[in-house]
């Protein structure tokens, strides 16, 4: 089995994928006015409206309520991250801090209120995890 997806399920698709747009710094690809997916080297980000949903069936999901989700981006330098993102991010939940695990992480919500964290390895245990 191999994870390969992660999708956000929105009311409001067009603002949501500029926002991951501009904080990971790529490009989206749109399948539909419905689905746009913002692809990485080990995984994939999936953004679909709430009309994708009827789908798989009705009342499912309800949209910007996540509670308990943190989606992670591996970067080369969380500070550098921070100073590039703060001007497009209105709620930093934490300016990038050295974790007791060994990696410093910068959280963030994007406009749907889900959880993001930036992070970089700095102890040597936490970049022998992640080399």
């Amino acid at each position: 089995m191999k994870l390969t997806s992660l999708r956000i399920i929105t009311a409001n698709i067009k603002p949501l994928v500029q926002f991951f747009e501009k904080v990971t710094d790529s490009p989206a690809i749109w399948y539909t006015e419905d689905f746009a997916e913002l692809i990485s080297g080990t995984g994939t980000l999936a953004i679909g409206s709430t009309r994708t949903m009827s789908l798989f069936g009705e009342g499912l999901i309800t949209p910007a309520s996540n509670q308990s989700v943190i989606i992670e981006f591996l970067v080369a330098n969380v500070d550098d991250e921070f100073e590039r993102i703060k001007n497009h991010v209105h709620d930093i939940v934490q300016v990038p801090t050295t974790m007791p695990w060994g990696n410093r992480s910068l959280l963030f919500r994007d406009p749907d209120g889900n959880l993001i964290n930036f992070f970089t390895p700095v102890s040597a245990e936490a970049i022998k995890k992640f080399s």
